[in-house]
């Protein structure tokens, strides 16, 4: 588009004669530097998705330890349940030996000696298991204790999860009925707010009740200074003609500057930590409903928030297991 634009007022310069070299080499200059800087956008959304695909990877790498560590704790139970009744086998056998003996002691003073060899044996075993079990014990309760501080750190997060989307649905009550849902899932909360009540069509502006809107989820940010926030711009798959709004070419690049827009208002608010602020744009490549019809364009053409936990904590703990 841009390269269009420039030729055609090339074009313009040679057929007036009105224009000299110079503009003509600054316009080349500015084709390249757009050019350079489409480029760098992409790169960086890239970058961006891949980093959010590994956060929610190692989510679910976290919830698959938690099972391992469920199963090795029930296995640990079996074990020690398995060696208790071992215990009670040899303990049994124990004390019908030591009966055997008494009654054979006055009439079999050899058979007796070799009772007394058999009971010697069987209590170093009967040492030997008690020992091995009073050690199964031990790792079943360490392991346990471990997997119930994993277990309530993660119900934590989720409860403060829950917090946030009730302090969000609050202070967004307004909007109700605006194109405008939150919704909690897979341990993040979502925030979904349709193109009509942020944007006109093809500008990356966001209009005054949008800004409201927006304005409001900073200051719920701002209370909760450890949630990561992503902010993604989608579209429908209509594709960009002519130069709207100047510099347009894709939906990627007006889906970019969508959630760019977004950025640059929930950073105003001076009680946002901007290092948890992630823009990415993700044109018509994630839609909700089919583009095959106008409301199903009207639901994909929107800004999604993804506020997520982070998740050191987590990872401390699972490595000290």
């Amino acid at each position: 588009m841009i390269k269009k634009i420039t030729a055609g007022l090339l074009l313009l310069a040679l057929s007036t004669s009105c224009v000299s070299k110079k503009i003509y080499n600054e316009l080349e200059n500015k084709y390249a530097d757009l050019k350079k800087e489409n480029r760098t956008l992409a790169d960086g959304n890239e970058d961006l998705t891949k980093s959010k695909n590994q956060l929610e990877q190692d989510l679910n790498a976290l919830k698959l330890e938690r099972d391992k560590l469920k199963l090795e704790r029930d296995k640990l139970q079996a074990d020690f349940s398995a060696s208790d009744k071992s215990l009670k086998t040899l303990q049994a056998s124990y004390n019908a030996l030591e009966k055997d003996s008494n009654d054979a002691l006055e009439t079999n003073i050899n058979k007796n000696r070799e009772l007394l060899a058999k009971l010697e044996t069987k209590e170093k075993a009967l040492a030997a298991e008690q020992d091995r079990l009073n050690k199964l014990k031990a790792e079943l309760e360490a392991s346990s204790k471990r997997l119930s501080e994993l277990e309530n750190f993660i119900a934590a997060k989720d409860a403060s999860m829950k917090k946030l989307k009730e302090s969000l649905s609050k202070s967004l009550k307004a909007f109700e009925g605006k194109g405008l849902t939150i919704e909690q899932r897979n341990g993040k909360v979502y925030v979904s707010m349709e193109n009509k009540l942020l944007f006109a069509t093809g500008s990356w502006a966001v209009g005054t009740e949008g800004k409201v809107a927006v304005v409001e989820v900073g200051k719920v940010l701002a209370q909760n200074p450890d949630i990561s926030v992503l902010i993604e711009g989608h579209t429908d798959n209509d594709k960009i003609l002519g130069n709207i709004g100047g510099g347009i070419e894709s939906n990627w690049d007006l889906s970019t500057k969508r959630a760019t827009a977004i950025v640059n208002i929930l950073s105003e608010n001076k009680g946002v930590n901007k290092e948890n602020l992630t823009a990415a744009g993700r044109g018509e490549f994630a839609p909700l409903l089919s583009n095959d019809t106008p409301e199903g364009k009207a639901k994909n053409r929107r800004i999604e928030i993804i506020l997520t936990p982070k998740l050191d904590e987590i990872s401390r703990m699972l490595n000290e297991l």
